[in-house]
């Protein structure tokens, strides 16, 4: 909160002096840096790989098709998933598989969506974006490796080996394989070696591409439940210095799925060391694909509600925002793993209600884009947030005509409050016909 404004000599500096809520400290607040004209601020547009596979599987026509309409809307960018949960991909490499049919949603059910092209869908995206001049990126679902859709889809399914790396989960029945829950997709388990490596493989054959860009998204812990193996339990006593006498309860006792009341001994420990991995494995990931093209945009998705993101072993923030003046959760240290300074974009999920779209909250459209700018304070040169269209009002409380407003608004509302816009899928777009929402949403913000 701002609490006075001193005016230097003659007038050249004008600083301000900052009170956190919590802390009983003053700091100077850093001098605001220029403010990017919001029609230079770029326009991104999801492309769910699963959800639009129907129209794109096996058709180049379609894929010009909707690329056009997302240039005549006003987006400058794209972002096309070539990693869905199942593991498998859809661009060249020996590393993983080829997808050979991806479930989509289809009149109300789940249905099975053949690939029987031979083009390399990937290419086809990068050759026709970039001729409308389209900025490409390339994104990847990243600790995933399978789904339940169909009994069971997915790497993980397939390869004995694979498996062998799923997460191990806290359950209130012990510690058991993610693959052996109802859990709907099967996360790795991000501390492995093996699979650290095994992603940043896919990912220096994904450098080769004449892409813009690299998105990681669900590059994360599946949530406070993993990872409870043998294998994180050494790591973790490696990092602490000491052995954990009663497993798992004195960092969560069984079935735990939010921060209990009385943390056990270990807990903020555990959460401080769940971040450093996530962070060395963005180092690592950001290394690897700056080694083969040291251009490309190297970033991520994550979602905008930082106050509970702890839960999946993420600090998206900057390192010199300290979370523990703030949060019971965090430790000292916590703030050391923030990881936005090794990102060229990052994704932020502003995924409020169409109810919420303005605001200074977080589960504000607006609120979440804010905080995530407060908090990464500039190391991340591009931060871009928007809403889901289309999974928002999952209690149906906002009439059609609200949900197509909401959309118009929600353009200038996050390109006001951060460096860009970010939307939500493409298949709701065209389910919905509501191309036009977006258009004129962005013509509002830009002219």
């Amino acid at each position: 909160m701002k609490k006075s404004l001193i005016i230097l000599l003659l007038g050249f500096i004008l600083c301000s002096c900052s009170k956190d809520d919590t802390s009983s400290s003053w700091e100077w607040e850093e001098p605001e840096l220029p403010v990017t004209p919001v029609k230079s601020k770029p326009r991104y547009i999801w492309i769910d790989a699963a959800a639009n596979f129907p129209d794109f599987a096996n058709s180049k026509e379609n894929i010009i098709r909707d690329l056009n309409l997302a240039k005549d809307a006003g987006f400058t960018d794209i972002v096309v998933d070539v990693r869905p949960t199942t593991g498998d991909v859809l661009f060249k490499t020996n590393v993983a598989d080829p997808v050979k049919y991806l479930y989509a949603w289809i009149s109300g059910r789940y249905t099975q969506v053949q690939r029987t092209a031979e083009w390399d869908y990937l290419q086809v995206f990068i050759d026709e974006g970039h001729k409308l001049g389209l900025k490409v990126h390339a994104a990847i679902n990243t600790m995933v490796g399978g789904n339940t859709t169909n009994n069971g889809t997915g790497v993980m399914y397939r390869d004995a080996s694979k498996a062998e790396w799923a997460t191990q989960m806290n359950t209130a029945s012990g510690i058991v394989s993610v693959m052996h829950t109802n859990e709907s997709i099967k996360f790795f388990n991000p501390v492995r070696e093996e699979v650290q490596q095994y992603v940043c493989d896919i990912l220096k054959d994904l450098a080769q591409y004449n892409i813009d860009g690299i998105i990681l998204d669900r590059g994360r812990f599946l949530d406070l439940q993993s990872d409870f193996s043998d294998y994180t339990r050494k790591k973790f006593e490696e990092y602490i210095g000491k052995k954990i006498n009663i497993y798992p309860n004195e960092i969560l006792s069984a079935g735990t799925k939010v921060l209990p009341a009385a943390y056990p001994a270990y807990l903020t420990q555990w959460l401080e060391f769940r971040v450093k991995v996530m962070y060395d494995f963005m180092a690592r990931a950001r290394k690897t694909v700056k080694s083969v093209n040291s251009s490309i945009q190297f970033g991520v998705y994550v979602g905008g509600w930082y106050s509970s993101y702890y839960d999946v072993g993420v600090n998206w923030a900057n390192p010199e925002y300290d979370p523990s003046t703030s949060y019971k959760w965090a430790t000292k240290k916590y703030k050391n793993y923030g990881y936005a300074g090794l990102m060229d974009h990052m994704l932020i999920g502003a995924y409020a209600s169409p109810l919420n779209v303005y605001g200074t909250t977080e589960w504000t459209m607006s609120g979440f884009c804010s905080l995530a700018k407060a908090k990464i304070k500039g190391t991340c040169p591009l931060v871009v947030g928007g809403p889901d269209v289309g999974n928002w009002d999952p209690d149906n409380r906002a009439t059609q005509a609200q949900e197509n407003q909401a959309i118009v608004n929600s353009v200038k509302a996050c390109m006001d409050a951060c460096d860009g816009y970010f939307l939500f899928d493409m298949i709701h777009l065209k389910l919905a016909n509501q191309w036009q929402y977006a258009k004129e949403g962005i013509n509002l913000a830009i002219n």
